[in-house]
């Protein structure tokens, strides 16, 4: 009865926008209504939900739908579970090996389904038609059932009409369901409910006795693609209100996004690579550049898939939504990274909240405490209804929604087993929530960093015998997909979604209730010692453990916001991983501790997104590297980041060209130069905000005592001179975890002093500016040779700001004696050439390139940093 009255109840709403004819109907019906395999195209999100309510009262259809389309709302979930819907995970979202299983298993249940005599309604080509005319390509599902079960009835559905509705892609964007969902209902409001202009609908339906059901996987592809593409209709807008303007009318088509240019340009290795890949994958002696991926080379869907892993894992270009790949010449185009994405989806509207949370524009200041819990609560007792933090997915959060969410998951951190909880999510809400829970739970957070490999991660766990790791299913999936399994870590991850979903509605009920009535609870939680543990890099070792107490970060935060001018009614974007110290405290906790809202958005590598967020949320200051900030200005269009008055930048060397990028297109941004070390806090020294210098990082923070220290003799450096920089104060943390390697401090005039291991000079005024990396010198003729200054010259002549990441990196062989300067490059350069540039630049033959090593790209960590011990490995290997 339930079914019937849901049935119904869909079928009248569906009225209200469109109006639905089907025909063929009887006919199919006549000849028997079990064991169907129904086969249709899907112009959009919307024409399951209108197929579905036309067929159930005969065949009681069950779809094969999109995982992730069931999970946007619990409604979704509800109804599907009604309809019988069958699952299964999207390859080209979800790409690792288990959700490949997962599809195979699906398409299992359908053969099942239809031996049972069940009806099962497929989309072959696998997603919503990008495009006027269905492309199935190497769709394989139907090929894989019908080989199972090729006895099967199989009947085509045709859909018309709804190309062009808010559900389909014919705007060039990819669609919400429940975004379309909120707008139909508002429109269907204005219109008086049963006066809203309606989309004409058909739905036929054949059963065709000509289908050539063994005649191969492409043969039987476009058969269905001659069914489908019929007459198909263009791109037809439909009002939505009556009281809209121009009628219905045709509107021009979406432009296909494929990789540009000649791919003459293509360079050799990387050509080479890629043909040699598809040899290997196809079994073919002869790939021609004008093959088509699918139709001549064989690739189904998953093949390709695994194509565009193998790409973005190879050569760094990850193909963006909407990007077609069809020929070997588009993948040669895409590995040399001439990709030109398909248009941005819609950012969700930013809620009135986020604009009305600043109440005025003087100095933001951490407020008394002496924990970050406890000066988390002051900071949010001025004004708890404040909007603190904001993403795309989870909304606009008030201090008390921030409160409630970590009441409601307080006490499954509390019964996680151990004193330290780990903690692996991108820029995000959830992590600011998951950290403050954790330590309202009484347990130390643990920044996992998942960039580094899964050696160094699983090492990094084990040192502090982490046995709980809070993250997100979806990024776990993400990291798997790039880097390989992370299978000898499962059985430690807790997802955030399904502690979500555990959550009982009493649970929720009293978490909302205090966050409104008493944060009694929360003030007697007993925090531990220390705030956070953190790992470095591991960029020229494995990561060691650097815990940093409740001290530490607070001197901290407090040292930055007096040398920088943060404002309450600042907005700032936060793109960096809170594993990163950077991120944890400028773009986390700070923001959260002083009252300055933060947006974020958890891949930095997305500049036209993160521009296109800037605009829509106002963002006032923008806090990352060089190269993540580099990637934004390159992306930004008009006036996208005119609401920008300051970027503050740390954690490589900021080149001259993004000093003069921002000079010249956005005068009012002024570019802030600091320097840190994630031992310290992580902030050492920061310029001057009214007036930074180029080049420069800037004095040291109030708290921090400092001295310079002549590498050779080993007392304090000349004036003028470089020399290793050590300091000392309480943002300086006490020592590593569990690690016996050699003491990070070291005794000088007197005094014990952290030895940061970066040279840098100092000018009259204090101002410092850094050199490089001691371990970055190498000793050759007596002389200790810069590589970054080698570098640097290299970078004038031979980099440009458009670049997507580093061209060219240098690096010594691993022999103590005069090691030879190898120079790695993903440009074609001749040696020569190079070192006369190295002369002109007045650097001695010292300095010279001995060898030249041509890579593909060069490997960077999470943080955009150069990988120097994956460089090192390399000439070690040789």
């Amino acid at each position: 009865m339930l079914t019937l009255l849901l049935r119904v109840l869909v079928r009248g709403l569906l009225r209200l926008r469109y109006r639905i004819r089907v025909s063929g109907l009887e006919e199919v019906a006549a000849r028997g209504m079990r064991g169907i395999l129904f086969l249709a195209n899907h112009p959009a999100l919307i024409d399951p939900v209108i197929l579905v309510s036309e067929l159930h009262r005969r065949f009681a259809p069950r779809p094969l739908a999109d995982r992730d389309q069931i999970n946007v709302a619990w409604w979704a979930r509800w109804a599907s579970r009604r309809a019988r819907v069958l699952t299964m995970p999207d390859p080209t979202v979800h790409r690792e090996a288990a959700s490949r299983q997962e599809v195979e298993q699906a398409l299992a249940a359908c053969v099942e389904a239809l031996r049972r005599g069940e009806n099962v309604l497929i989309y072959p080509a696998g997603h919503i038609c990008r495009q006027r005319y269905e492309s199935l390509a190497g769709a394989s599902g139907v090929e894989t059932i019908l080989r199972r079960l090729p006895e099967a009835r199989v009947v085509l559905v045709r859909t018309r009409g709804l190309w062009g509705s808010m559900f389909s892609r014919a705007s060039g964007q990819a669609p919400s369901l429940a975004r379309g969902l909120r707008k139909a209902v508002l429109a269907i409001l204005a219109n008086g409910v049963f006066w809203s202009p309606r989309r004409e609908v058909s739905v036929t339906l054949h059963e065709p006795s000509d289908l050539p059901r063994a005649a191969g996987r492409a043969v039987l592809n476009r058969y269905l693609e001659t069914f489908f593409n019929q007459d198909a209709p263009p791109h037809t807008y439909v009002p939505y209100t009556i009281w809209e303007r121009g009628g219905t009318r045709v509107m021009p088509e979406p432009a296909l996004a494929v990789p540009q240019g000649d791919s003459a340009e293509v360079p050799a290795a990387t050509r080479d690579q890629v043909l040699r890949h598809l040899r290997e994958l196809t079994g073919r002696d002869v790939i021609r550049e004008d093959d088509l991926l699918a139709n001549d080379l064989g690739l189904d869907s998953l093949a390709l898939v695994d194509l565009g892993l193998w790409l973005e894992a190879e050569f760094g270009f990850a193909l963006p939504d909407g990007v077609a790949v069809r020929s070997v010449r588009d993948l040669l185009l895409a590995a040399r990274g001439n990709i030109v994405a398909a248009p941005a989806a819609d950012l969700e509207p930013v809620p009135a909240a986020w604009f009305a949370a600043a109440p005025s524009a003087a100095p933001a200041r951490l407020p008394a405490g002496q924990s970050i819990a406890e000066v988390f609560l002051n900071q949010a007792r001025q004004g708890p209804e404040r909007a603190i933090l904001a993403d795309q997915t989870g909304g606009v959060k008030t201090y008390r929604d921030a409160i409630a969410a970590i009441e409601a998951l307080r006490p499954d951190l509390a019964r996680l087993p151990g004193t330290h909880v780990g903690i692996m999510l991108p820029a995000s809400t959830a992590a600011g929530v998951a950290y403050l829970a954790a330590l309202f739970a009484e347990k130390t957070p643990v920044m996992a960093n998942w960039t580094v490999g899964i050696r160094n991660l699983t090492h990094a766990l084990d040192l502090l015998q982490v046995r709980s790791v809070l993250t997100s299913a979806r990024l776990v999936e993400r990291i798997e997909s790039q880097t390989g399994s992370l299978e000898a870590l499962r059985e430690r991850f807790v997802y955030l979604e399904d502690l979500g979903r555990r959550l009982s509605a009493l649970r929720k009920a009293r978490a909302w209730a205090r966050s409104r009535l008493s944060w009694r609870a929360l003030r007697a939680a007993r925090v531990s010692d220390a705030a956070v543990v953190l790992f470095t890099s591991g960029s020229e070792s494995l990561p060691k453990a650097v815990p940093l107490t409740h001290a530490n970060l607070l001197t901290n935060m407090r040292d930055v916001c007096r040398a920088f001018p943060f404002r309450r009614d600042d907005r700032l974007l936060g793109i960096l991983p809170p594993f990163h110290s950077f991120g944890l405290t400028c773009t986390v906790l700070l923001p959260l501790c002083a009252g300055v809202p933060a947006v974020y958005h958890p891949n930095p590598t997305e500049g036209g997104m993160l521009a296109r967020l800037v605009e829509a949320y106002r963002v006032t200051l923008l806090a990352g590297t060089p190269t993540f900030i580099n990637g934004i200005a390159r992306a930004a269009r008009g006036r996208e980041l005119d609401s920008l008055r300051a970027a503050i930048t740390g954690a490589e060397k900021c080149p001259a060209s993004l000093y003069e990028l921002m000079a010249r297109r956005w005068p009012q941004l002024k570019l802030v130069e600091g320097y840190g070390v994630t031992e310290c806090s992580p902030v050492i020294s920061l310029n001057d905000a009214r007036a930074p210098r180029a080049g420069a990082i800037g004095k040291v923070v109030a708290s921090l005592e400092w001295a310079l220290q002549d590498v050779e003799r080993g007392g304090r450096a000349a004036p003028g001179r470089p020399g290793m920089l050590l300091v000392r104060g309480p943002s300086v943390f006490g020592g590593y975890l569990n690690y016996d390697g050699p003491s990070p401090f070291v005794e000088f005039e007197g005094k014990t002093w952290y030895r940061t291991g970066d040279l840098v000079s100092a000018g009259e005024d204090g101002v410092l500016t850094f050199v490089g990396r001691l371990k970055r010198f190498v000793k050759l003729g007596g002389e200790m040779i810069s590589l970054p200054a080698i570098e640097e010259v290299l970078a004038r002549h031979y980099a440009k700001p458009s670049d997507e990441g580093p061209v060219l990196a240098v690096e010594s062989m691993p022999q103590e004696l005069n090691p030879e300067l190898v120079l790695f490059t993903v440009l074609d350069l001749d040696r020569g050439e190079v070192n006369q540039r190295i002369r002109e630049a007045g650097l001695s033959p010292l300095h010279n390139i001995r060898a030249l090593r041509k890579l593909d790209r060069i490997p960077t960590l999470g943080t955009g940093k150069t990988d120097y011990r994956a460089l090192k490995d390399m000439l070690g290997a040789k």
